[in-house]
């Protein structure tokens, strides 16, 4: 029986659909077409076919983690029930930080785009002011209710799929469609940087993991979620992609090809269409993060490696009140303050080392439930999760030395914290 003083189960299989989608589709679909054009040109599809594939290997050892468990935290979740506090709390800590990092740098993409239909939004003041609308606004929506915030996803991610939907099927109507297979193998430094970028663009279904606790029976409906999240996703940025090599001769030289690309065939009015829907993208995007991010504060909380105020549920709102204010605070302090831009390659960091952990913890997981209470078991044994890892391994020696430092002291300041939360608890490090 479901508490009465917890959170409340309101999210269903499309809602949860909708936050692996928000999470993966953002600003970057609008960008990505131009910058692995200007690495691959006409075998760019090679690199949207190698990246789908290690972003499904990933998401289906997030699927299997996430069946186990009807608890909020994900990563963090899996992490320390697999491997114990101290792995699972750097896990829950860097995902939050790359989460901050990147709803702040969302939140200025938004203003960007909203300046083609607000052009004060292009001034400091209106900036500011279009940032604290949205975030606010976002916040408040997931304050009052998990309903409100998840019915927020669901309408922004409808918001930002039929301009790409109008953009795919207008463009292979009205615009020659290229060749997919390329005349000559690709160079492999470049097929593999490409590969990786758009690796990284495949990130985000994990959001869908994370708030499972207030899902309906979650066990049976996080695994297709995930799977149907990722795969849609990718599917839509590779057809992105193919429209706009059709429709722009010189595609790797434009800053905006999706836009460039609509107005081309459809006109000034499709150019609008797709700034409207990188509105709509953003801040869908940004609702996701608002949602999932104050759960991770919850979960930590109610694990014990913060402090227990995170972790308060409204008596009337049934969410983690206190979690959601502080989240929504803290990222409209770094999205004003520019401090983002330092903890932006935490991001790409974080989500390589939560990965990592995940499908490290398939395994050990799997082998403490008994077959007969397991809803989803990936077949091949262990073969995919190894290569899940492989997949994340190969990113994460991707970094420079610059991030690196980067991703040493986030996982050192999570240490920190973590010790002082053992110290105010009373509990020994022995």
């Amino acid at each position: 029986m479901q508490s009465q003083t917890g959170l409340i189960r309101a999210v269903g299989p499309l809602g949860l659909t909708a936050l692996a989608i928000n999470g993966v589709i953002g600003a970057g679909i609008f960008v990505m077409p131009a910058a692995v054009a200007n690495l691959l040109g006409p075998a760019s599809a090679l690199a949207y076919l190698i990246a789908g594939a290690a972003a499904i290997l990933i998401a289906l050892s997030f699927a299997e983690a996430g069946s186990y468990f009807d608890r909020a935290g994900g990563p963090y979740l899996y992490a320390r029930e697999a491997f114990g506090a101290f792995i699972g709390f750097e896990a829950g800590w860097m995902f939050l930080l790359g989460r901050l990092a990147g709803a702040a740098a969302i939140a200025n993409a938004f203003a960007s785009y909203f300046a083609y239909f607000w052009p004060e939004a292009g001034t400091p003041l209106g900036r500011a002011c279009s940032m604290g609308a949205a975030i606010s606004a976002i916040g408040a929506l997931n304050y009052v209710g998990v309903r409100y915030g998840a019915a927020a996803v669901n309408v922004l991610t409808a918001g930002k799929l039929v301009p790409l939907l109008v953009f795919i099927a207008a463009g292979f109507c009205f615009v020659r469609t290229p060749a997919i297979i390329p005349s000559a193998a690709p160079p492999g430094e470049q097929l593999r940087e490409a590969s990786l970028i758009l690796l990284f663009a495949f990130g985000g279904f994990e959001f869908a993991s994370v708030p499972s606790e207030e899902v309906i029976d979650s066990r049976r409906h996080l695994p297709i979620a995930l799977i149907v999240g990722i795969s849609l996703s990718a599917i839509i940025y590779m057809l992105v992609h193919l429209v706009c090599m059709g429709a722009l001769p010189a595609l790797a030289q434009d800053a905006t090809p999706v836009a460039s690309a609509a107005g081309r065939f459809l006109g000034p009015a499709g150019a609008a269409l797709m700034v409207l829907g990188a509105v709509l993208s953003t801040t869908g995007t940004n609702s996701t993060i608002l949602l999932i991010g104050p759960r991770i504060l919850y979960a930590l909380a109610q694990g014990g490696q913060l402090p227990a105020v995170l972790g308060r549920v409204h008596p009337r709102y049934r969410t983690p009140h206190i979690s959601v204010a502080l989240f929504a605070a803290a990222t409209l302090g770094l999205a004003l303050s520019g401090s983002f831009v330092q903890l932006a390659a935490l991001n790409a960091i974080a989500r390589l080392l939560y990965s990592i952990t995940t499908c490290m913890a398939v395994p050990v997981l799997r082998s403490r439930i008994p077959s007969s209470e397991r809803t989803f078991t990936l077949p091949f044994g262990r073969l995919i999760p190894a290569l899940g890892i492989l997949a994340s391994a190969v990113l994460l020696t991707g970094i420079n030395g610059a991030q690196a430092l980067i991703g040493v002291a986030g996982i050192s300041s999570g240490a920190v914290v973590h010790a002082i939360m053992r110290k105010l608890r009373g509990i020994p490090f022995a």
